[in-house]
C-alpha cells in the first residue's frame, strides 16, 4: 500500500491538469452521445452546410461560455472592477492592465479545453464535416455526365451523406467523396490537436522562463496560495455565520441550535415587512455595506416588542 501515498504526492499540485483531463473526457463522451442521438444530416442543398456547421460550432461556443462562467477567476476579475479602476492612479494603470491580461489569458486557456476537445473529436469523427461540405466537392471527383447542370450536380452531391438517397450507379463516386471529406476532416482535427499541444507547451515554457521564482520557490508559492484560499473560505463561512447569528438572535430572540432557550421574541407586522422583499447590497458609508434587509433592520432598530417566556420543564410558552 506504499504506492498510494506516492501517487497522492505526485498528483498534489496537479489539480488543474486533472480537472482539464476530466473535462476533456466528459466532452468526448458527450460528443459521442450527442452525435448518436441527435445528428441526422438533412441531405438537401443549402441545408447541409448550415446544419453541419451548427453542430460543429454552436456546442463549442456554448462550452466556451460555460467554461468562462464556471471559472471563479472570471467573476473575481470582473466583479466590482469599474469602481476599482476609477481609483487607480495613471502610473499603476498599465501594470493593472497587464495583470488583467495575464489572468484573462489564464481563464481563456481553461475555458478552451472543452470547446477545443469538441472540435477535435468532431473533426476526427468526420460526420459533421462530411454533411457540411458534401455539395462543395470539386467536379472532377464526381463520376457522372459532365453535361449535368450545376444545380443538379449540387443536389446529387448533397445527398451523398445519406446512402439510401444515392442512385446505385453513383455508389462508387459517393464512397470516393465520403473518403475524401473524411480525410480532410481528420487531418484538420489532428492539426488542431497538434497546434493546441505545441501552443500550450510553449506557453508553459515561456511562463517558466520569465518567472521571477525558482522551481522550488514556485512550488512553495502554489502551495501557499492553495492553502490560503482554503483557510480564507473556511474563515468566510464561519465569520459570516457568526455575524448572521447576531442579527437572527436580535430578530427572534434566539438562534437555532441554542440550548435552554428562556424566551423568544415575537416580531411585529412592521418588522416582518421591513425584512421582506428583495434584498440589495446597500452602501452605508465609505467603508461598509448592509448585506440584507435583516442586516439593515438589525443595525437601525432596537429589539423591543413582545417576548414570550418558555417553561423549561413543560415547554409551555407564557407571555412576559
Amino acid at each position: 500500500m506504499t504506492f498510494l501515498p506516492k501517487w497522492l504526492a505526485f498528483l498534489k499540485g496537479k489539480e488543474v491538469v486533472i480537472a482539464n483531463a476530466i473535462i476533456a473526457i466528459l466532452t468526448i463522451g458527450g460528443q459521442q452521445l450527442f452525435s448518436f442521438f441527435t445528428f441526422s444530416c438533412p441531405c438537401h442543398v443549402g441545408q447541409n452546410l448550415i446544419y453541419g456547421l451548427a453542430f460543429l460550432g454552436v456546442p463549442a461556443l456554448i462550452l466556451l461560455i460555460v467554461g468562462y462562467a464556471l471559472n471563479n477567476q472570471t467573476w473575481r476579475l470582473v466583479t466590482g472592477k469599474k469602481s476599482h479602476f476609477e481609483k487607480v492612479t495613471s502610473s499603476n494603470r498599465l501594470l493593472k492592465c497587464k495583470l488583467v491580461c495575464f489572468v484573462l489569458c489564464s481563464i481563456t486557456g481553461r475555458a478552451l479545453v472543452a470547446p477545443v476537445t469538441w472540435l477535435a473529436v468532431t473533426l476526427i469523427n468526420g460526420s459533421y464535416y462530411v454533411c457540411a461540405m458534401s455539395e462543395y466537392v470539386p467536379v472532377y471527383y464526381y463520376g457522372a455526365d459532365p453535361n449535368v447542370t450545376a444545380s443538379e450536380r449540387s443536389r446529387i452531391l448533397a445527398t451523398f451523406p445519406c446512402s439510401q438517397l444515392v442512385p446505385p450507379e453513383l455508389t462508387r463516386a459517393r464512397d470516393e467523396v465520403i473518403l475524401l471529406l473524411r480525410y480532410q476532416s481528420q487531418v484538420a482535427g489532428w492539426l488542431l490537436i497538434a497546434v493546441v499541444v505545441i501552443t500550450v507547451f510553449l506557453s508553459y515554457c515561456l511562463a517558466s522562463c520569465f518567472s521571477p521564482l525558482s522551481f522550488l520557490h514556485f512550488r512553495y508559492w502554489s502551495s501557499y496560495v492553495h492553502n490560503e484560499q482554503e483557510l480564507f473560505d473556511e474563515a468566510t463561512e464561519q465569520h459570516s455565520r457568526l455575524y448572521a447569528r447576531q442579527h437572527v438572535r436580535k430578530f427572534f430572540g434566539f438562534v437555532p441550535g441554542s440550548e435552554n432557550v428562556k424566551e423568544i421574541r415575537i416580531p411585529s407586522l412592521r418588522e416582518w415587512q421591513a425584512i421582506s422583499g428583495l434584498a440589495f447590497l446597500k452602501r452605508v458609508d465609505e467603508e461598509h455595506y448592509d448585506y440584507s434587509l435583516l442586516h439593515d433592520w438589525a443595525l437601525k432598530e432596537r429589539a423591543n416588542g413582545k417576548y414570550l417566556r418558555i417553561d423549561e420543564d413543560s415547554g409551555i410558552i407564557t407571555q412576559l
